[in-house]
């Protein structure tokens, strides 16, 4: 091994791409561990970094070249040791000079002072928060001004950011490019706005509001005003995300969804007051769209859509068929199983998707309308591979049965599934037709009873969910 030239070495363990192989390798002799330890550019850490401080200096002395680094404390108890701190982060950033990708989870002891130290490394290019509760609005600030080509900002259950400077400096800077905002408490729809030029620059965007701090707020006529007159340029965004948002007619949220001229992907979950206007737009701005997911509510009272009740039906699936040819994955969900009718996607809504857009996956979440009829209109879908079932309670036998005959299917998951028997899988015994199938909480199907269904059988059964 020490008559081999450098990069022939360096090529054989750039190809070890397992962490517990490469530090296999590493250990054999003290060539390898040299440069092994100049080619590790990305590191995962936790509960075991104990004593912290020692021994994220000893690791980020000996992988000098370290460009991504994660810490994440998930699980962590205090007879494990201590957290990371504010000195960690300044260890981080004085050892770590190419740093350009950093995550922390769970790093419940960093505050302010610590994401200043960070402020320093001025290659950083993402940065993933997840539950950081001692991080404020002036700490996400510090960091975003001295981190001039961040591009990535996660901030996930951030309990405390509340002062919104560093929302309207990200704004003026027009960097960023994926930004995730999810289940901090303060923040609200509103916001966004703030972001102003910079939705030019924006790829990605995943906003999630906390529905158990959720307080429902009048948009004020200032607000509202702003988001009418500011055009909002996001034609580049790509992949759009909503979680428990409010979407008002001409307002907020809805100004952003009608002008996704590019976008691919979609996901809309417990969006009060999406309208079949909405999604109308969207589909005829959005040609490029390759998946769509929406969880519809089934509270259609709230005060603030008292004049605007939502009305999401066959239409938005229509609009989305006949726009949309390049769409390959469908999600649809609805909260629970009594809905009015005019709010309920029907059988032929559904259908008109899958006869029209080469849908390769399916997913259908309580969707009372799908029934035996609608796998039976299955078995012409040519390119349909993954289809998963949850809550469907009008497929019995006769449907599951047909399963077999959908072409191209290699996936079938079922989830709380009553009208299902054993005998629906009469027909995939011993077949091989598929290569997984997933039952889980269904209880009229036995383990017994699905052996042999597909190359390879999961099930599960948990019926606490029924009582």
């Amino acid at each position: 091994m020490d008559n081999l030239p450098a990069e022939l070495v360096l090529d054989i363990l750039g190809r070890i791409k397992r962490t517990a192989d490469r530090n296999s390798v590493s250990l054999t002799c003290k060539r390898l561990y040299k440069l092994d330890n100049g080619l590790r550019i990305y590191m995962r850490v936790g509960c075991g970094l104990h004593p912290v401080c020692d021994a994220l200096t000893a690791l980020c002395n000996r992988f000098h070249n370290l460009e991504k680094v994660e810490i994440i404390y998930s699980g962590w108890m205090s007879k494990l040791g201590k957290q990371l701190d504010d000195n960690g982060l300044l260890i981080l950033s004085s050892c770590c000079p190419l740093l350009k990708d950093l995550t922390l989870s769970y790093c419940t002891f960093i505050t302010d002072a610590g994401l200043s130290y960070l402020a320093s490394c001025s290659g950083l290019t993402s940065l993933k928060l997840k539950f950081a509760p001692r991080i404020t609005g002036c700490g996400i600030y510090s960091l975003v001004v001295g981190c001039k080509a961040l591009s990535v900002l996660h901030l996930i259950r951030c309990l405390s950011v509340s002062s919104m400077e560093w929302l309207e400096y990200l704004g003026k800077h027009e960097m960023l490019e994926d930004l995730c905002i999810k289940n901090c408490r303060v923040i609200g729809e509103g916001d966004l706005i703030k972001l102003g030029p910079t939705w030019r620059k924006l790829k990605r965007l995943q906003f999630e509001v906390d529905a158990n701090y959720r307080y429902m707020k009048l948009y004020d006529r200032l607000a509202v005003d702003r988001w009418q007159k500011q055009s909002i340029p996001c034609e580049d965004m790509l992949e759009l995300s909503l979680v428990n948002c409010v979407i008002s007619p001409g307002r907020g949220l809805a100004c952003v969804i009608g002008k996704c001229k590019n976008l691919e992907k979609i996901h809309l979950d417990m969006c009060v007051g999406v309208r079949d206007s909405d999604i109308v737009c969207l589909a005829q701005k959005s040609s490029s769209l390759r998946s769509i997911s929406l969880r519809v509510p089934s509270d259609f009272s709230l005060p603030l859509l008292q004049n605007n009740p939502l009305r999401l039906t066959d239409e938005s699936l229509k609009a989305v068929a006949q726009n949309c040819s390049l769409l390959d994955t469908v999600r649809l969900s609805f909260s629970d199983g009594e809905f009015p009718s005019f709010s309920s996607f029907t059988l032929n809504g559904i259908l008109m998707l899958i006869q029209m857009c080469p849908i390769r996956e399916l997913v259908l979440d309580h969707v009372c309308s799908f029934n035996d009829v609608g796998m039976q209109a299955l078995c012409s879908a040519q390119y349909l591979q993954i289809l998963e079932l949850v809550r469907c309670q009008e497929i019995t036998d006769d449907g599951m049965q047909l399963a077999g005959q959908i072409p191209q299917l290699c996936t079938l998951r079922l989830n709380k599934c009553l009208g299902v028997t054993d005998d629906g899988f009469k027909p995939l015994i011993e077949s091989y037709k598929l290569d997984l199938l997933v039952v889980e909480d269904c209880p009229q199907i036995s383990e017994r009873g699905v052996q042999g269904a597909a190359k390879s059988v999961t099930f599960k059964q948990d019926l606490s969910w029924m009582y």
